[in-house]
């Protein structure tokens, strides 16, 4: 179901969503002393896609809403898939969409703390250390409808666990030989509580404590244990860990007995549904394939669903969070719709892109009865919608390029652009009529030649004729070369995650067309990396980085209109 099609009203959107309804009734009970505290807990194991753009914004979002605070934590404790790399794009990509942390952390930073709970979850006999194999241990776990095996270390001396733990810290022990298990219930319905892995070792060096540790938390003993340390409130993540929750609030009850002190203070997990976009991958493992088998072209690829990427491509924070916004928080997954997306970036450009003059595919023009050598400077309004942004000038001459499909010899009775005997304007010019064309030996146009009326320059009187067609244009000697990289979604079919096929054959073959001989006019000569603007009749385009002083490259964020949905 595409949310187009169950698109809520103007009155609910303006409600309350379910956690700012949440926090606002913890604020007037007075829970957790009126304090708010959010995290925002990436993994720096890639970069962030438009997925976590809407954590971002839930969780800076109510902080800053409800005047509290929010954390910036890298769940660091898997350092064979983590980078520093990853740690700075991430927090590059949350001060672009807008928002600052207060303090920044990581769950290493907790090593030591969660190290000794450990300890003391298997001094109060509920954790051991189990010797056998991943697979062995799956096997045991049971299905949601029959309970699973104990493990034959379930009940090995509390001595032994202890003894052996600590040896899976000092390199004696090699990966896969052992694990810490905590001693929950194998019967449990909730298949997480069946006796979880909470530490196993990992020989390879961390991004941040280097060789200090080889026994590593997993996520679930690391996380909730973090959120307490830090003070954390409410916990706000996604629906896949509703299943979890019980396990977060069991670890920390757990924690809670060795830490009297900390009073009735204990954060609590809140979950909302994810952002799935149709046409659209989400799967950090899967966008990490793309980039290492050169299917696309690195991270920031406009093509990827990153937000490095969305940014080349042209896309804004404004319009990101605009979507979030929209598209708001349940506790139901859906498919979105990305032409909402794609609406969402066209609204904000349509208010801020300067409008210019850009020729995709020339063909040359030959104005025959203009005065050779002439050159008239006609005035081209910056941005209708704001009068603010001003004008600038563009110049007309003999010798112009329009778009060769804006061409047709033969054409058909609809076919209002530039034909033999047909008139149509020059946008911000004159009223011309085609007389001829001429051919190479192949048979293509190579020019097109037609006449002017002198007195349908826009803005005199006669330019009020009546014309069904208005061209963009560039002039041939007062344009500038460029090339041009027309971006499309990068899966041919809707929902390429729920496809029983590899991924890599849905690739759309068309989600990058380069067209290397474009015009621009000369105004973009000084135009700067990641600046926006509209090309007239084609779409919303900004500069890409890859431009130099003498190449400018320009990458389509969207067309004018959504045809694809029509």
């Amino acid at each position: 179901m595409s949310f187009l099609e169950n698109s809520v009203n103007e009155e609910n959107k303006k409600s309350l969503n379910f956690i700012e309804a949440i926090v606002e009734k913890d604020l007037a009970e007075g829970k957790n002393d009126g304090r708010i505290q959010t995290r925002f807990p990436p993994e720096p194991n890639g970069y962030l896609h438009i997925g976590h753009a809407k954590a971002i914004c839930m969780d800076f979002g109510v902080a800053q809403e409800y005047g509290g605070i929010c954390n910036l934590r890298f769940d660091d404790t898997n350092p064979t898939k983590e980078d520093v790399e990853y740690v700075d794009s991430i927090m590059e990509d949350i001060q672009w969409l807008g928002f600052n942390w207060k303090d920044v952390y990581y769950a290493s930073d907790y090593f030591q703390q969660l190290w000794d709970f450990a300890i003391q979850l298997i001094k109060a006999g509920k954790a051991y250390i189990d010797e056998q194999s991943s697979e062995e241990i799956a096997k045991q776990k049971g299905t949601p409808t029959q309970p699973g095996i104990e493990s034959p270390y379930r009940n090995r001396p509390v001595e032994e666990s202890l003894s052996l733990f600590l040896k899976m810290n000092t390199g004696e022990i090699p990966e896969g030989a052992m694990v810490l298990r905590a001693k929950i219930d194998m019967a449990n319905p909730n298949m997480h509580f069946r006796d979880p892995i909470i530490y196993r070792v990992i020989n390879h060096p961390h991004h941040r404590t280097g060789s200090t540790w080889k026994a590593y938390p997993m996520y679930d003993f690391a996380h909730g244990q973090s959120d307490y340390f830090e003070g954390v409130t409410h916990s706000i993540c996604t629906l896949e860990f509703v299943v979890h929750r019980p396990l977060y609030d069991l670890f920390v009850d757990e924690l809670k007995e060795f830490r009297p002190e900390d009073g009735d203070y204990r954060p609590r997990q809140y979950e909302f549904n994810r952002l799935n976009l149709t046409y659209t991958m989400m799967s950090k493992r899967k966008l990490l394939q793309l980039v290492q088998e050169g299917l696309v072209n690195g991270w920031d690829d406009p093509r990827m669903p990153t937000l490095t990427g969305l940014r080349r491509r042209g896309y804004t924070p404004e319009a990101i969070r605009h979507f979030v916004d929209k598209i708001g928080y349940t506790k139901f997954e859906a498919l979105i719709d990305v032409a909402l997306l794609e609406h969402a970036i066209r609204e904000d450009l349509n208010a801020k892109a300067k409008r210019v003059s850009a020729v995709i595919d020339p063909v040359k023009l030959i104005i025959t009865n203009y005065p050779e050598g002439q050159v008239e400077m006609m005035p081209a309004v910056n941005n209708p919608e704001d009068e603010s942004m001003g004008s600038h000038e563009i110049a007309f001459a003999r010798e112009l390029y329009i778009e060769r499909e804006d061409f047709m010899e033969e054409a058909p009775k609809k076919f209002f652009r530039m034909t033999p005997g047909q008139e149509v304007r020059l946008k911000n010019a004159y009223i011309v009529k085609c007389t001829g064309v001429k051919k190479d030996a192949a048979g293509n146009i190579e020019e097109i030649y037609a006449e002017y009326d002198p007195q349908t320059k826009s803005g005199m009187p006669e330019s009020n004729r009546k014309v069904k067609g208005t061209l963009h244009w560039v002039s041939v000697e007062h344009s500038l070369p460029a090339e041009v990289r027309l971006y499309d979604r990068l899966f041919s079919v809707e929902n390429p995650g729920d496809v029983n096929t590899d991924f890599r054959e849905l690739l759309s073959p068309d989600s990058l067309i380069i067209k290397t001989g474009a015009r621009v006019e000369k105004d973009l000569e000084n135009a700067l990396p990641f600046e926006h603007f509209q090309f007239q009749r084609i779409g919303y385009f900004n500069v890409d980085p890859d431009t130099t002083a003498g190449k400018l490259v320009f990458n389509r964020t969207v067309s004018l209109k959504d045809s694809k949905n029509k």
